[in-house]
């Protein structure tokens, strides 16, 4: 009989909950650890929603990697019974020949992904709450819609705990250092602990965590921000997510209070966090003047004045293609990081990738065009 493996997972947010639900599934001895808790809104996993969507607006490699992290998501639901996604659509919009407008219609022709294509005549008379111009296009992505983060996350930590998992709640680690021989020690403020292997999903903290990583991690305060209508909607309203291309970019979810609609921006609009420790969550009035211009120009269904304010981390890389495999001399820990605001919606296939790497090794799964940080194919 192969020996259990004992694997700890340094971080239970975003991806880590849902690594430490994969390894627990496969029958690994699991210690989880947070410096906070499962759930927690201190980085990237608050806000209520993030958007699911099939077509990706960027590059068509991540369509099998959604593909994957759709069964997962499916999977996890019918283990909890909790509704964790709700599919809802995602109307892509923009004007027809904007470069990123061209590249969502290249990936879906390359992957031959539902869609329906939508003019600016036919737009406006069936999405009346969005404001279009002469020559946009929209694109509506059917299985596309909002996942609910922080129960996400809470739901596939404790989907891990069921299966045996064990979550150090509030317990910063403070050292991962590997061991001579083969393993992993694990330094908290309490003790230090020795483990097979190690997967290292930290978020904004990567930096403070491996000061010594070759690959710089930018952490950047994201701002989100709630709307009401200025009337109400009917029953009978289709209210998908969306994303709009051309001019200022954003993109908006519908709250799951079936009212609220939350609006945010790309990487562009964010500013730098020095501390993670330290971030500012006021919302400063300024900060604002480009949402009002977002709804006044494009959302006239929307009051322009936010009833919600929130900001939020998260870690970008250069290339804004996540660091993902075990770290270089040693492949007993296991790095996942700086997701570049593609992290979400892909979660679960990377808690199995990451399980793949600290059991197998190797991976199956089609990673090899983001940045590998050593050995993670067959």
């Amino acid at each position: 009989m192969a020996t259990r493996k004992r694997v700890a997972v340094v971080g239970t947010g975003t991806v880590g909950s849902q690594a430490a639900w994969r390894l627990a599934a496969r029958g690994a001895e699991v210690v989880a650890y947070d410096r906070f808790a499962p759930g927690h809104d201190r980085s990237a996993a608050g806000g209520e929603t993030r958007v699911f969507r099939s077509v990706q607006t960027d590059d068509g490699r991540y369509v099998p990697l959604v593909r994957h992290a759709d069964a997962l998501w499916k999977q996890l639901q019918a283990e909890t019974g909790r509704e964790l996604r709700r599919l809802t659509g995602c109307l892509f919009m923009g004007p027809a020949d904007d470069p990123e407008m061209r590249t969502i219609m290249d990936v879906i022709a390359e992957h031959g992904l539902d869609h329906e294509l939508i003019d600016a005549e036919a737009l406006a008379k069936r999405f009346p709450q969005f404001r279009v111009d002469d020559g946009d296009l929209a694109v509506l992505d059917p299985h596309a819609g909002y996942i609910r983060p922080e129960l996400s996350v809470q739901t596939a930590a404790r989907r891990a705990e069921e299966l045996g998992a064990r979550i150090r709640r509030y317990t910063p680690v403070r050292e991962i250092n590997p061991v001579g021989g083969g393993g992993v020690e694990i330094r908290t403020d309490g003790d230090t602990e020795r483990f097979d292997a190690a997967v290292v999903t930290p978020g904004p903290w990567v930096g403070d965590l491996l000061p010594d990583l070759p690959w710089e991690v930018s952490v950047y305060r994201a701002i989100s921000a709630w709307f009401l209508p200025n009337e109400e909607h009917h029953a009978g309203d289709e209210r998908p997510a969306f994303i709009r291309r051309g001019g200022i970019p954003f993109y908006g979810i519908p709250s799951p209070d079936g009212l609220s609609v939350k609006l945010g921006l790309p990487q562009a609009h964010h500013r730098p966090v020095d501390d993670p420790n330290r971030l500012e969550r006021a919302v400063a009035p300024e900060e604002l003047e480009i949402f009002t211009e977002i709804v006044r120009r494009h959302l006239p269904g929307l009051n322009p004045n936010p009833v919600r304010l929130a900001a939020f981390m998260e870690g970008y890389t250069g290339s804004t293609r996540p660091l993902v495999g075990p770290l270089p001399g040693c492949d007993d820990i296991v790095l996942l990081a700086g997701f570049s605001g593609q992290g979400f919606k892909m979660s679960p296939a990377m808690g199995d990738l990451a399980a793949d790497l600290a059991l197998d090794g190797h991976t199956d799964l089609p990673i090899e065009f983001m940045t590998t940080l050593g050995r993670t194919a067959a």
